[in-house]
């Protein structure tokens, strides 16, 4: 591929408006056989709209396309697949009743003498699997699989589809580091086979390691593009956002003295974690690392009564509450802000106001009886003091990523909680917008809560912790304090 080569995709002058509100303004976008172009934006740029567009989920108000030097105008995803154009979309699409194979060739199988040739739909199905690490049965159901292991099965989808183009939004998200370099090494093999390729991701440090090009978004124009990705992550994201970066994590707390939550040789019954030791003070932020199956979410997730324990003690100020339920946990004061905001944080159809009102039950109703106002006063002031960008009769489902996340830290904050759990609290979510959580997670330490921070991210967890554990295969490999903890000590525990 060279910068002389014709485009395989062209836009022209894309426009897109829902009713009198335009949310692309004139894009143009070339992309060559053989080539990474990297799309960037903070949420709500119309990255998202902009290749919905190019996969036929949504047409555009106007403006031209070209296909291979063919006009080219997808009225359906089918007809873009059938065209060349793969997708990988950042919310799981997959059928959770439907096995691995299934999934992964849904709407395509392969047929032998008029039925379908399930032998070879699960060879083919697992041999993708297996490129990308992940050794599990493709006759295996989707549903209980991990976040993980079910987002590698939408790129092994998207892998089967010998697409010409693919859009991958946001594919590494809720991957660890051996999982992102096996895709990383299947992106440079497509590379080499000519097929060309629109990356999108927050992960700003993925961006020189796997783009040609950079195109940065904002609030539905290019506003920019580099014709290299060997680019200063702070020039990225000041083109992202409008403005001088200011740094990243705000100044850690001091902690208190006293123990607000323990943790005593806690372990589940099928083996994800086993006798985890720990103690959270009043005002810290407690993170937790490790890599994708260490078993840091099913640790959180025991921790708040979400799964069961096979034995061991959560203590909370001294007294053991081991939760049962999650409703024991919430009424002890401790919550879970979940990993699958979509799934398992928000009702999607109904609307900020409602959401933040079934936390809240209490507070909304007066002598039993609960009404739309002061469902929606209770929202609208906690919509304003966590800078959710919505109104409270607005559905959950229409906002971005990082307002999505905010609602859901804004229904459980407003419980008052003693002790809050966040796990992935920026999966996701744009430079701006996780600025503005790591504000909240900084603010509840300052007023004495105790936090314990779940994440994948490197960076962020230890951008963001008084102290760190790390996990490893199911078990503590070690805590670290803040000044001792870098990349490199993380690392060596998280792998040892």
């Amino acid at each position: 591929m060279t910068s002389q080569d014709p485009p395989i995709l062209s836009l022209r002058n894309i426009y897109k408006s829902y009713g009198p509100i335009e949310v692309l303004h004139g894009i143009d976008l070339d992309v060559r056989p053989g080539e990474v172009v990297a799309l960037l934006g903070e949420n709500g740029a119309g990255k998202s709209t902009l290749s919905k567009i190019i996969s036929g989920t949504v047409r555009p108000s106007s403006g031209e396309m070209t296909w291979q030097g063919a006009p080219y105008a997808p009225a359906t995803p089918r007809e873009a697949i059938d065209a060349g154009v793969g997708m990988i979309h950042q919310e799981l699409m997959l059928l959770p009743h439907l096995t691995i194979a299934e999934n992964v060739f849904v709407g395509r199988y392969p047929k032998k003498n008029g039925k379908v040739d399930r032998r070879a739909m699960e060879e083919k199905a697992y041999s993708g699997l297996q490129r990308l690490g992940l050794d599990v049965a493709a006759s295996r159901v989707v549903e209980g699989l991990s976040t993980a292991n079910q987002q590698l099965i939408e790129i092994a989808k998207a892998l089967t589809l010998n697409a010409k183009l693919l859009i991958l939004d946001e594919p590494t998200a809720a991957l660890g580091g051996e999982e992102t370099r096996k895709l990383f090494e299947q992106i440079a093999r497509l590379k080499a086979e000519g097929v060309g390729i629109i990356y999108i991701s927050h992960r700003l440090e993925e961006i020189r390691q796997i783009a040609d090009r950079v195109v940065v978004m904002r609030d539905g124009a290019k506003v920019k593009e580099f014709d290299t990705a060997d680019v200063p992550v702070r020039t990225i994201v000041e083109a992202m956002v409008g403005r001088n970066l200011e740094r990243m994590f705000p100044a850690l707390p001091t902690p208190e003295d006293d123990t607000v939550l323990e943790v005593k040789n806690l372990s589940c019954p099928k083996g994800r974690f086993s006798d985890v030791n720990f103690k959270v003070r009043r005002g810290e932020i407690f993170g937790i690392a490790g890599l994708v199956g260490a078993g840091r979410t099913e640790l959180v997730r025991a921790i708040v009564g979400a799964d069961p324990i096979a034995s061991g003690q959560v203590l909370l100020d001294d007294e053991d509450i081991t939760p049962k339920t999650p409703r024991d946990a919430i009424r002890r004061g401790i919550v879970l802000v979940p990993e699958d905001r979509k799934l398992q944080g928000l009702v999607l159809e109904h609307s900020i106001a409602e959401n933040i009102g079934y936390a809240n039950l209490n507070k909304v109703s007066k002598g039993g009886l609960i009404t739309a106002r002061r469902v929606q006063d209770f929202a609208d002031a906690n919509i304003a003091k966590f800078g959710v960008k919505g109104a409270g009769r607005q559905n959950a489902g229409e906002l971005s990523g990082g307002n999505q996340q905010k609602v859901v830290i804004a229904k459980w904050l407003a419980r008052d909680p003693k002790v809050v759990v966040l796990d992935e609290p920026t999966r996701g979510i744009d430079v701006g917008a996780r600025s503005s959580i790591y504000d909240i997670i900084v603010g509840l330490a300052q007023n004495g809560v105790a936090v314990i921070v779940v994440s994948s991210d490197l960076e962020e967890v230890l951008g963001v912790s008084n102290r760190i554990m790390v996990m490893a295969a199911g078990r503590q490999a070690g805590i670290l304090d803040h000044k001792d903890a870098n990349d490199v000590s993380v690392m060596e525990l998280a792998t040892a």
